[in-house]
């Protein structure tokens, strides 16, 4: 059974290993802990206590940035990363967020479709939002309660 709890510094390491191999652009390790030491949030889905997907969103209240989330490749599509979405929502509204925005490149047509399933709106594009190895469009979705 899935369990989803607050991402913990002893949680980094292995929530970086899923970043590294699920985005074509990760963020570096530094970045990561980074996140974690300036107060984003985060939410890791464990399963006998292993991390299999992690969310981090910044809430500016009275919106919110989901900045990043991952399942590991293997675990895809077994509802990790629906939970994390709806802890994420849960959060935000006991906070005051009215808004949620996020970024997902272009071509992520996966991303996309799992992020309208949940009500996000596509806003805009953002030209060469991703750059380094696979330099790419992103495109802007929001969603509002």
């Amino acid at each position: 059974m899935y369990k989803i709890s607050l991402l913990d510094i002893s949680d980094l390491e292995e929530a970086y290993r899923i970043e590294v191999s699920t985005n074509p652009s990760p963020w570096s390790f530094d970045n990561f802990k980074s996140s974690f030491e300036v107060g984003h949030h985060g939410l890791v889905c464990k399963e006998e206590g292993r991390i299999l997907g992690f969310l981090i969103f910044s809430p500016i209240r009275p919106e919110a940035h989901l900045l990043n989330i991952a399942v590991k490749e293997s675990e895809q599509s077994k509802g990790m990363g629906s939970l994390l979405v709806k802890s994420m929502f849960s959060q935000c509204k006991a906070m005051g967020v009215k808004k949620i925005f996020l970024e997902v490149r272009i071509s992520n047509e996966k991303a996309i479709k799992f992020y309208q399933k949940y009500g996000f709106q596509k806003d805009a594009i953002r030209e060469k939002y991703y750059s380094g190895d696979n330099p790419e469009d992103a495109l802007l979705m929001s969603i509002e309660f």
